[in-house]
């Protein structure tokens, strides 16, 4: 009885600390995550998903080919990041992305402060799209902005041909 009491007790005190699976925001989101969306590294789907179902728990929603995921007190460059993303196997492309509390202008700007990578705006539209090389852009997400790094998905490897067969030359 004391036992079941103890595993009760626990239970509320998480839920009152509002612990609901996922762990606290690691203390090198900025340096895996800030740098996968500036296109800084290898952008591997299947790394992010795992590091992201690791530190905040499962995805809330599978939508637009990617794993959504919340990120309660997540920041880079000083800006805070309410949600990260990252691509299924349905799209044609591998990418990461997040969601900044701020707009596409004031993002920007942050990260030049922080790491001094600038972006170009690269059409001439009312909600420009922002790029910075070698791919990560900036672009409006209603009111705030999302940050990605794409790349094309690398097609399989090829097969050798059968012993005895030759290739056509």
């Amino acid at each position: 009885m004391r036992r079941l009491a103890r595993v009760a007790g626990g239970a509320a005190l998480a839920l009152a600390c509002g612990w609901a699976g996922a762990q606290s925001v690691p203390t090198h989101f900025g340096t895996v995550v800030g740098n996968g969306l500036l296109c800084r590294d290898h952008t591997d789907h299947i790394f992010f998903y795992n590091y992201f179902v690791k530190h905040f728990g499962n995805w809330y929603k599978h939508e637009g080919g990617a794993y959504w995921f919340r990120t309660a007190g997540a920041s880079l460059w000083g800006t805070e990041i309410s949600e990260v993303m990252v691509s299924d196997d349905t799209s044609s492309f591998v990418f990461v992305g997040a969601v900044a509390e701020a707009t596409p202008e004031d993002l920007e700007r942050a990260i030049i402060r922080q790491v001094g990578a600038h972006y170009t705006v690269i059409d001439t539209s009312a909600y420009p799209v922002r790029e910075a090389k070698p791919a990560s852009r900036i672009v409006y997400f209603d009111t705030k902005s999302k940050i990605y790094c794409a790349r094309y998905k690398p097609l399989p490897p090829t097969q050798p041909p059968p012993v005895g067969q030759q290739r056509l030359k």
